[in-house]
């Protein structure tokens, strides 16, 4: 098993910056690729962006590209999400996942309890 655990949510000003992290434990971290997805109250639960296992590719949704930047750090274990010029839309409750498998489109295996991200404008 795999645990992940998210932090670095809370409450921001519409323009401003959040950056979340994703711990990972219970498994080698740079076999897998790693994923933030984000769910808002009464929709689904979307992808938001992607990174490969060493780092070099990532995978973003188009109303974050040029926003958002996903990095990963394996010798920390971790994930990151920079969310820049943040936007009330952005709010929700973001989740990082895990998947084992060579496509970021998934499926995920892995995921941790979500932290909640709130834009006011």
């Amino acid at each position: 098993q795999m645990q992940l655990v998210e932090s670095g949510g809370g409450l921001v000003q519409a323009g401003g910056s959040l950056r979340l992290a994703c711990a990972a434990s219970g498994r080698t971290f740079g076999n897998y690729i790693m994923g933030w997805f984000r769910q808002a109250p009464g929709k689904e639960r979307d992808f938001v962006a992607a990174i490969m296992w060493s780092g070099r590719t990532t995978y973003y949704a188009e109303s974050v590209k040029g926003r958002f930047t996903i990095s990963r750090d394996n010798a920390k274990n971790t994930a990151y999400l920079q969310m820049d010029s943040l936007k009330p839309e952005d709010s929700a409750v973001y989740y990082c996942a895990a998947t084992p498998y060579r496509d970021y489109e998934g499926p995920y295996h892995y995921w941790g309890q979500g932290t909640q991200v709130t834009v006011s404008s």
